[in-house]
């Protein structure tokens, strides 16, 4: 029998925060709308209150989305508090790896990935009354894919499931928007208490953060202030800080403090995690990173200590790399990470910034579908049946350039067929709960290796065991001996990959050879060859170069199956954070899809280069000379020259250019179908023409009949009419030709002096318009520009005439020269 969910009457401890004033008004949103936002700020009670007056009324179980695994656990526990029960009866929580439910459950808390997982096999949630998704102004992909789908699904299948969308920001209305109508926006307002911030900016000022690295000096001052903290204010001291190791040298460097040093990051034991969110008996100085943001509180906080700084994803997509950078902090987690000191009494932020610092800092943080790999993301779309996201409410749309990358790298999995629609295989994928390439690694390399050794591979590959050094295998081997901390962390994930995983027994290859085999099958474009004459240096199959750190243990290795590498701002190379040295055989073995042999015409070096090349990607392993290429290919390779050098590898004769000037003047005066001869279009012409045909080498492109070449661009029926519209010279009245510069295409213009054109009415039309006039005194100084010379004969001649006629007295300078009879003369002294 299920039990009624109730929550606690007022003046129960812990349940009068602020959002309780406004329940009322989110269940008339909720049953008038079917859906709704919920605007509050962290420690309001948003996340235990409202799940659990959601249970009184509904039927069915309501289902908690949180980002964090971590976060999800203490939402589950501090509700159950609340009924006095023990966590799995009405209160429950489900992550990856660990899950305390039971049938009788009615709230339960569940990540985002995992909520994902759950629409993706069952859309249509069967006995679930309501999803609440907690913290979507973090915008998290996991968030923003549950909130499309599930928006699909009351569309679609289930109209009366309900959707509760709540932010700790008040910038709600997209959210709103896209919910429908727009869906009803309720805002519980009010602070707890006043927090007083404490502006201390570190003296002399310190680095900024660049890449993952984070200044020495600041992490110091980090220590000073909060043992300042420590000494000026009561309480316990909640301490961010961007990462784990940041957190670890900070807490080194509080040794001493009378107060326990409680870390707290998602990579903890779980029983690590709760130590740092249950009060003792001693103060505390809690270091965490944004986990303590928003969704989980920290009870006894009185301080907060803000070093300013935050991690977030980088895809380097033109190198298929993502990193973790440390960048400074928005406003608006500033003021969240503040609000956790005045959720109990009035309190302190102590910020590591000037307030003048302060109002230049971003007013929020960029969505992480902007940032990050998308290749997970385009595979659950594909799953879901919207491989380009069309007709789903994403709240952004996945950035082209790297979305593209991300389709590619499916295609290359098997995982999408050609037009994005998902395989058999990227269903199976998709089912490991993993990123798609961990996934192949784990699908294809249980055969070859064990299914066991696979999955304690791909385990330690899933990032949620912090690495000590960047050799894979000795960290392999280390988990293997431990059984506490992180390696009872690891284990779980073995386990639940190994049930994931297709069952093959253990083939005995050697720990070095299956570690390698199964990073190569999942990251086959870093396979890596070390460059001759060097110990560190090496090239990835995808191209890059890479660098391992100094005094490792995997230097001189001939090649590397990386598992972990990044690239910092203004490095060539990317720096390897964990690989394994591997043999030639198990490279090969592992990118086999990449393993070419063939002929191969290119430009290279300034010339054209044929050989037979076998190669591993961007690895040339061996290379022949190839004596007869194709000629389409050596065509190839010559247009491919040109491209990549330019037009000055042909020879541009004086009668080439005025040829290309003239034929720029008609395209432009006259348009299609007189050819473009930009330097882009002149290069595709000549690329897909005749004139590069016979041509082999640079030597040839430089022989290139160009002025031939320029004229066969001409459509046959504009061939003989070039020298009528476009001619090189024009007849003037005194019967000289003279030539038309072309130099500007959208003004042919003619120099020629005054008394020369006497007797024209209008200039001529030339490329479709009247030829610009440049006319010119009897020294040939410019006189005067005009492109209407019957305007200039009324208009400009006669303040031109009566400047020049005393200075040029031997020249005419009639009245009306319009009429006049032109001349190249002067008249005779003495007349």
């Amino acid at each position: 029998m299920r039990l009624t969910v109730v929550l606690p009457p007022s003046g129960t401890p812990g349940t009068d925060l602020p959002v309780r004033s406004v329940l009322p008004a989110l269940d008339a949103a909720l049953t008038a709308a079917g859906a709704a936002v919920l605007v509050a700020p962290p420690g309001t009670g948003k996340t235990t209150l409202v799940p659990l007056a959601l249970a009184g009324r509904l039927p069915g179980r309501v289902l908690v989305a949180e980002p964090r695994r971590v976060a999800a656990r203490a939402a589950a526990r501090r509700m159950a508090s609340l009924l006095g029960e023990p966590v799995g009866r009405s209160v429950g929580y489900s992550v990856r790896g660990d899950s305390r439910r039971s049938d009788a459950t009615r709230v339960e808390v569940v990540t985002t990935g995992l909520l994902v997982r759950r629409l993706q096999t069952d859309p249509e949630l069967p006995g679930v009354s309501a999803v609440v998704l907690d913290e979507c102004h973090e915008r998290q992909l996991d968030t923003d894919l549950a909130l499309a789908f599930t928006l699909d699904v009351r569309a679609a299948l289930r109209p009366e499931l309900e959707l509760l969308a709540m932010s700790a920001t008040a910038q709600a209305g997209r959210l709103a928007e896209l919910m429908g109508g727009p869906a009803p926006v309720v805002e519980a307002t009010g602070s707890l208490h006043e927090v007083e911030p404490v502006w201390c900016p570190p003296s002399p000022p310190v680095a900024p953060p660049h890449g993952a690295a984070v200044d020495p000096r600041l992490l110091a001052a980090v220590a000073d202030t909060v043992r300042r903290a420590l000494v000026e204010g009561p309480g316990d001291v909640l301490v961010f800080l961007p990462g784990a190791a940041e957190i670890g040298r900070v807490a080194g460097l509080l040794s001493g403090v009378d107060a326990d040093v409680r870390p707290l990051h998602g990579r903890l034991p779980p029983d690590q995690q709760d130590a740092a969110l249950t009060p003792g008996s001693r103060r505390r100085v809690v270091l965490s990173t944004d986990v303590a943001e928003t969704s989980l509180t920290v009870p006894g906080v009185r301080t907060v200590v803000d070093a300013g700084l935050a991690r977030v994803p980088r895809f380097d997509v033109a190198r298929g790399m993502g990193a973790l950078v440390t960048v400074r902090v928005s406003r608006a987690s500033a003021v969240q990470r503040a609000g956790r000191a005045g959720r109990e009494a009035p309190g302190r932020v102590y910020r590591l910034w000037s307030a003048a610092e302060h109002d230049r800092l971003p007013a929020s943080g960029e969505p992480e579908i902007a940032l990050a790999d998308l290749t997970g993301l385009a595979l659950e779309l594909a799953v879901w049946g919207a491989p380009d996201g069309a007709g789903l409410a994403l709240p952004d749309a996945p950035p082209e350039a790297a979305f593209t990358v991300a389709r590619s790298t499916l295609r290359q999995l098997g995982a999408v067929d050609d037009d994005g629609r998902v395989t058999p295989r990227g269903r199976a994928l998709t089912a490991i709960g993993a990123h798609p390439r961990l996934a192949r690694a784990l699908l294809d390399g249980a055969a070859q290796v064990g299914r066991r050794r696979a999955a304690e591979v791909v385990a330690l590959l899933s990032a949620d065991v912090a690495p000590r050094s960047d050799d894979l295998v000795a960290e392999w081997r280390a988990l293997r001996g431990q059984s506490g901390g992180p390696a009872a962390r690891w284990r779980e994930e073995v386990a639940r990959l190994s049930r994931a995983a297709p069952a093959a027994p253990d083939t005995g290859l050697p720990d070095d050879a299956a570690a390698g085999l199964l990073v190569g099958l999942a990251h086959p474009e870093w396979l890596a060859r070390r460059r001759p004459g060097t110990g560190r240096t090496y090239l990835l199959a995808a191209g890059t170069g890479a660098e391992l750190a100094p005094g490792t243990a995997l230097s001189g290795a001939g090649w590397l199956a990386v598992a972990a590498a990044d690239r910092a701002p203004g490095r060539r190379d990317a720096r390897v954070r964990a690989a394994v040295a591997v043999d030639e055989e198990t490279a090969l073995a592992a990118g086999a899809a990449a393993h070419v042999d063939g002929p191969e015409v290119t430009w290279r070096d300034g010339d054209v280069r044929a050989a037979r090349v076998e190669r591993l990607g961007a690895i040339v392993l061996a290379e022949r000379p190839l004596p007869d290429p194709d000629p389409a290919a050596v065509t190839a390779a010559l247009a491919e020259g040109l491209r990549r050098d330019g037009l000055a590898l042909l020879t541009w004769t004086p009668a080439a250019r005025a040829l290309r000037e003239r034929l720029a003047a008609a395209h432009a005066g006259l348009g299609e179908p007189w050819p473009a001869v930009d330097d882009g279009s002149l290069l595709a012409a000549l690329a897909d023409g005749a004139a590069l045909s016979g041509a082999r080498s640079r030597r040839d492109l430089a022989r290139v009949d160009l002025v031939a070449a320029l004229r066969g661009l001409l459509p046959w029926q504009l061939a003989g009419r070039l020298d009528e519209l476009v001619p090189e010279r024009v007849e003037v009245p005194t019967g000289s030709n003279v030539r038309i510069d072309y130099t500007d295409p959208t003004v042919p213009t003619l120099s020629v002096r005054v008394q020369e054109v006497f007797g024209w009415a209008a200039a001529p039309v030339v490329a479709g318009r009247p030829l610009r006039l440049q006319l010119l005194s009897p020294a040939s100084r410019v006189v005067a520009t005009t492109a209407d010379l019957a305007g200039f004969w009324v208009t400009g001649y006669p303040a031109v005439r009566s400047e020049l006629r005393g200075r040029y007295p031997r020249h005419p300078w009639p009245e009306d020269p319009a009429t006049a009879v032109p001349t190249r003369r002067a008249k005779p002294r003495g007349t």
